[in-house]
Parts: structure tokens; sequence; C-alpha cells
């Protein structure tokens, strides 16, 4: 039996969506559901002064990208969709939600008012 890389890759993406999808879903169910505020706009750490305003963006942002993740994972397993589809879909599912949850913490922590025009 010969190793194929690709082989351990595929599987390797395959599995990290099913934790990767828990964890965002989580997230805006304890947005949406908990009022849990803590995770919202994070920069270093450290929550925005007002994360109650950015929370229904972050929220938005999870559950999009969770339910994508989740609905790839279900095609996957009925068999609808091929390996570069699927890849496809997932990659630019997971890099688009890392860049609107940065532009978003970095918004939240913009400070406007002192800034001169």
């Amino acid at each position: 039996m010969v190793f194929d890389i690709s082989v351990a890759m595929t599987w390797i993406l395959f599995l990290a969506l099913f934790p990767i999808a828990f964890f965002w879903l989580r997230r805006a169910w304890r947005i949406l559901v908990r009022r849990d505020f803590s995770e919202v706009g994070l920069k270093g750490g450290a929550s925005p002064p007002n994360p109650e305003k950015f929370a229904p963006y972050e929220m938005a942002i999870n559950l999009i990208a969770g339910v994508v993740l989740v609905v790839v994972i279900v095609a996957i397993l009925m068999g609808t969709l091929e390996y570069s589809t699927w890849s496809a879909i997932a990659g630019s599912t997971i890099w688009c939600k890392f860049f609107a949850s940065f532009a978003l913490s970095r918004h939240a922590h913009a400070n406007f008012a002192t800034r001169k025009p």
C-alpha cells in the first residue's frame, strides 16, 4: 500500500469541517440566544467598548459560514459534490469568514471620534 498525500489531505480537510462548523454555529448560538457578547469583535483578546452594537454582524458571519459548512458536509456525505467543488466552497468559506471577522474586529475597535478630518 502506497501512502498518497492527496488522500490524506482530503481526509484532513473533510474531518476539519466538523469542528469548524460546530464552533462557528456555537458562537452564533451564544450571541443570538444567550446574549453573550464576550467573543464579539475581539482584538488582542479585548472586547470593544460596545460589543452589543457589533453582535448582529458577528452572529450573521458565524451563522452563515457555519451553515455553509454544514451543507457542504451533508453534500459530501450524500455524494453530490466532487472534491474540487466542495474543497473550493469550504476553503472560500473559511477564508471569507476569517477576513470578515477580522474586518469587523478592527472596525469595532476603531476610534472615529478622536480622528481629525
